[in-house]
């Protein structure tokens, strides 16, 4: 990842994987021996009025990330248990996929792309899109539940660990954000993130009035995935969609 950040000129990288610091725990040897600055982050899977809404945790210090670092274990468990399910579910609608497969693409921490690579190579669908689209998306019928924490416990645990809560791509958390945000904001929730691939103009135009209007930091990313999202870029998006201001990280520091 610090190579492919070195390569698109990214110089300052938040890797925020999944329920895990894995990433990030990795690259730090390496990120020492670039130019690249490495900020720690975490991305978790919350539930909020029976939607996943993702929050993303940034730690520009140390203080309290050991004990919130045990919490992230006790959700790496769930998170296996339900792939377990998950493997039950997709064969029982005939697709010959095992628990060993996605794994070995997961590299100790395997999610629904990694199923959906499976599908795709095998065949069953077109595209990574379709995977979700018609077996792996909450209302799609191969999805099978995954206990995740409520968004304010998210919110809570990442601030007690002296970390920055950000409302990860609002674009895609169903219903009016505009009307979430005093109950988001009442959890403790200190940023959003109004700069993401997925966003329009406009959507950026309204997440940073948002921001103005709750008193909230700003926060941003190309969301990169490597081969899970061919098209998006490591800090330019798709197709160069993608513009975080250079500061932004600086104003995070000074609150």
């Amino acid at each position: 990842m610090i190579q492919e950040a070195e390569r698109a000129g990214v110089k300052i990288l938040g890797i925020t994987d999944h329920d895990t610091f894995a990433g990030f725990d990795q690259a730090q040897a390496v990120a020492r021996e670039s130019g690249v600055e490495l900020i720690c982050g975490i991305e978790l899977s919350t539930k909020l009025h029976r939607q996943s809404v993702h929050l993303l945790g940034y730690f520009l210090g140390n203080h309290g990330v050991a004990e919130f670092r045990k919490w992230v274990l006790d959700l790496q468990a769930s998170r296996r248990e339900r792939n377990v399910r998950l493997v039950q579910r997709l064969q029982e609608l005939g697709f010959d996929i095992t628990l060993a497969e996605a794994e070995a693409r997961g590299r100790g921490m395997t999610g629904r792309p990694h199923f959906a690579q499976i599908m795709v190579e095998k065949g069953y669908v077109s595209n990574l899109r379709q995977a979700f689209d018609d077996y792996l998306d909450e209302s799609a019928k191969g999805y099978v539940f995954r206990r995740e924490p409520g968004f304010a416990e998210g919110v809570q645990k990442i601030r007690e660990a002296g970390g920055i809560a950000s409302l990860a791509h609002p674009i895609r958390v169903r219903g009016n954000v505009p009307a979430l945000m005093p109950e988001l904001c009442d959890a403790g929730m200190n940023a959003i993130e109004a700069y993401h691939t997925d966003h329009t103009p406009a959507d950026t135009a309204l997440y940073l009035d948002l921001a103005k209007r709750y008193g909230l930091r700003l926060t941003g990313g190309s969301d990169y995935h490597g081969e899970v999202k061919p098209g998006v870029q490591l800090g330019t998006g798709c197709e160069g969609n993608l513009q975080i201001p250079a500061d932004l990280v600086d104003r995070l520091r000074d609150g």
